[in-house]
C-alpha cells in the first residue's frame, strides 16, 4: 500500500512515503549570523495565511507556519511535519505519520490534534484556495498524537498538491480552538512550528522575525533574522535596494523598468524560477451582477478592448506572456491547457467590440460615451495604475470611461471582498500545481462567498461549469480530464466573468550576496531555510 509515485501518474489521489534528506551543512567560513532584508508591498493587513492568501501574507506567513508537505521543482511532494504517508486502496483515506518532537514557538508540543482542527475548522472554512485544496476531506481520525487520517468522500488527486505552508498552514489548536477565528489574537502575534519566530511589528515599518533556535530541521534556518521593510515609494524601494540596503525585492516592490535596470549591474540579479508551479496569472475581475457586466456581450467587448501584447511589453517590461484563458500554459506539459477558445488577439478586435455594445443596445451618447465604468485597481504596486491609465485609453476608444480608484489594501478588501462594491478590480491569482487549486475558485458557484478575499468575486454561477470542474476533480484517466479542463476554458472565456490579461514572470531581484533564495516550486513563498547571506 506504501508507495513513491510521481503525482502525475497517480491513478487515484497521489501518495508515497519519502525519507527527509537535508542538504549538506553549509561550509565552514559561511557567515551563519546573519540577517535577510527583504522589501515587500503593500503591508500585509494580517500575518496569518490561513485565513488570507493576500500576496504579502503568504510571502511573510509561509516562514512562521509549516505544511504537512512541501513541494520541489516539479511539484512533487516532499516530507515537512509529515515524515511519511500512505494512500488507502481505495483512495478515499491517507494516512499521515506526523513528525516527532516539533513544538509550536510558545514551547507547546505539535499533535495530530493541531492537524485535524487546522484542516477541518480553519483552512477548509477560512483560506481562499480551502476548499479547493481539501475538496472531499470530511474527517480526520487522530488514534495517536502522532497520526492524522485524512478520510474523503471520494478520491481526490488534487489534494496531494495542496498541503504546503502555503495552501494548508497548521496552525495551533490551543490558540484558535473555541475563538472567532478570523479575528482572534494569534493572527496578528502568529505562533507556529515554522523556521522564523515572529519578533516585532513596526507598523508602516517592518516586520522582524527570528530564528527559531527549536526548528526541527537540524542546523535550520541559516539565517538569524528576517526583516520585511514597507517602504511606501518605488523609487526608494529600487535605491535600497541597489545601495544595498535591502537585499531582495519581491516582484511588484518596484516597477519592471527598474527591475531590467538593476539587473543589469554587477550586484545585482534576477532570481530565476519558483514561480512556475504558482502558475501566477494576471487578471481583470467583474462585477456580473452590476449592469452593464451582467451582460456577457459587454463583458466580451471590453475583453477585445485591449491589447495584451503592449500590456506585457510596455506595462511589465516583458515579465510574462499574453493570457487567452484561465488556465496558464504552464499546465500545457500534462494535457490541461488549451489555447482553442475564442480568441481577443484578432485584428479587428477594437472593431467587434463597438459591434458587441451596439448590439447589447448600449449607443454611444454625449462625446461617443455610452457608459462609465470604475477600475478598484489592485494595491499590488505602481505599474497596476499604469495598467489602468492604458485601459482607461483602450476603454475610450469603444466609448467607455474608465475612472480609476486607488486606495489602502485594508480599504480595497474590504469594498471589493466583502461589500462587492466595485464594477471591476486588477489583480492576480495564483493557480497552483493543479488548476482544481488555485482556478476552480474563481468560477464556482460554491466559492461565492462574501466577506472572504480572493475568490469568486465576479460572483459568476452557471450549472454547465460547476459540473465540468465537479467532474475535472475526480476523474483519474489523464485524456479524459484534459477533455473536461478544455471544456472549462472554452466555456468560461466565451461567458468572461473575468478578463485574462498575462501569464506573469513572478520574480524576484537579488543582491548576489544572497545564496539559495528559491529552493522549492514555491519559490519565495517558500520557508527560505537554506537561504544565507555572504559577507
Amino acid at each position: 500500500m506504501l508507495r513513491r509515485q510521481l503525482l502525475g501518474s497517480l491513478p487515484l489521489l497521489g501518495a508515497g512515503a519519502v525519507g527527509l534528506v537535508y542538504p549538506a551543512a553549509a561550509p565552514a567560513q559561511q557567515a551563519r549570523g546573519n540577517t535577510l532584508v527583504v522589501v515587500t508591498t503593500p503591508e500585509p493587513t494580517v500575518l496569518t495565511n490561513a485565513i488570507n492568501s493576500a500576496p504579502s501574507v503568504a510571502e511573510l506567513a509561509t516562514k512562521i507556519y509549516d505544511g504537512l508537505l512541501e513541494y520541489d521543482m516539479q511539484m512533487q511532494p516532499q516530507p515537512s511535519l509529515a515524515e511519511s504517508w500512505e494512500v488507502s486502496g481505495d483512495g478515499k483515506s491517507v494516512t499521515f505519520k506526523l513528525r516527532r518532537g516539533v513544538t509550536w514557538h510558545d514551547g507547546k508540543p505539535f499533535t495530530s490534534a493541531d492537524v485535524a482542527f487546522s484542516l477541518l475548522e480553519v483552512v477548509k472554512k477560512f483560506h481562499p484556495r480551502g476548499p479547493g485544496n481539501l475538496g472531499p476531506l470530511e474527517a480526520v481520525d487522530t488514534p495517536d498524537e502522532h497520526t492524522a487520517v485524512l478520510h474523503l468522500a471520494h478520491p481526490y488527486p488534487p489534494m496531494m498538491k495542496g498541503l504546503s505552508s502555503l495552501e494548508s498552514p497548521i496552525v495551533a489548536k490551543h490558540l484558535y480552538e473555541g475563538t472567532d477565528i478570523r479575528n482572534n489574537p494569534a493572527n496578528n502575534r502568529p505562533i507556529g512550528t515554522g523556521p522564523f519566530k515572529f519578533a516585532e511589528w513596526n507598523r508602516g515599518a517592518s516586520i522582524i522575525l527570528e530564528k527559531n533556535p527549536n526548528y526541527w530541521r537540524p542546523g535550520r534556518p541559516y539565517l538569524d533574522r528576517l526583516i520585511f521593510r514597507f517602504i511606501n515609494d518605488p523609487a526608494t524601494r529600487a535605491a535600497a535596494l541597489e545601495s544595498g540596503e535591502v537585499d531582495v525585492a519581491f516582484f511588484g516592490t518596484i516597477t519592471p523598468a527598474e527591475m531590467r535596470r538593476l539587473a543589469s549591474l554587477p550586484s545585482i540579479e534576477i532570481a530565476q524560477g519558483g514561480y512556475e508551479a504558482l502558475a501566477p496569472m494576471m487578471l481583470l475581475e467583474l462585477n456580473t451582477k452590476k449592469k452593464p457586466l451582467d451582460d456577457k456581450r459587454v463583458r466580451q467587448a471590453l475583453a477585445y478592448a485591449i491589447d495584451r501584447k503592449f500590456i506585457v511589453d510596455n506595462v511589465w517590461y516583458g515579465f510574462g506572456k499574453p493570457a487567452v484563458g484561465p488556465i496558464s500554459s504552464v499546465y500545457s506539459g500534462s494535457g490541461l491547457y488549451t489555447d482553442q477558445v475564442l480568441r481577443f488577439d484578432v485584428p479587428d478586435r477594437v472593431a467587434r467590440a463597438n459591434a458587441l455594445l451596439d448590439e447589447a443596445g448600449y449607443k454611444r451618447g454625449s462625446g461617443g460615451i455610452r457608459f462609465e465604468l470604475t477600475q478598484d485597481v489592485g494595491p499590488y504596486g505602481d505599474d497596476y495604475r499604469r495598467m489602468g491609465e492604458y485601459m482607461r485609453q483602450a476603454y475610450n476608444r469603444i466609448g467607455v470611461r474608465l475612472n480609476l480608484r486607488t486606495v489602502d489594501q485594508a480599504t480595497y478588501v474590504r469594498r471589493v471582498y466583502t461589500d462587492y462594491d466595485f464594477d471591476m478590480t486588477s489583480g492576480w491569482y495564483v493557480g497552483m500545481g493543479d488548476p482544481t487549486l488555485g482556478v476552480q475558485r474563481q468560477f464556482v458557484t460554491s466559492n461565492i462567498r462574501q466577506g472572504i478575499p480572493f475568490n469568486n468575486v465576479a460572483q459568476y454561477s452557471d450549472p454547465e461549469n460547476d459540473r465540468l470542474w465537479a467532474q475535472a476533480a475526480v476523474e483519474t484517466d489523464p485524456a479524459k480530464r484534459g477533455e473536461l479542463f478544455h471544456a472549462i476554458q472554452r466555456k468560461l472565456v466565451e461567458d468572461s466573468p473575468v478578463i485574462w490579461i498575462m501569464e506573469m514572470d513572478l520574480v524576484a531581484l537579488q543582491n548576489k550576496r544572497v545564496k539559495n533564495l528559491i529552493t522549492s516550486g514555491l519559490g519565495v513563498r517558500g520557508g527560505l531555510y537554506e537561504t544565507r547571506v555572504e559577507g
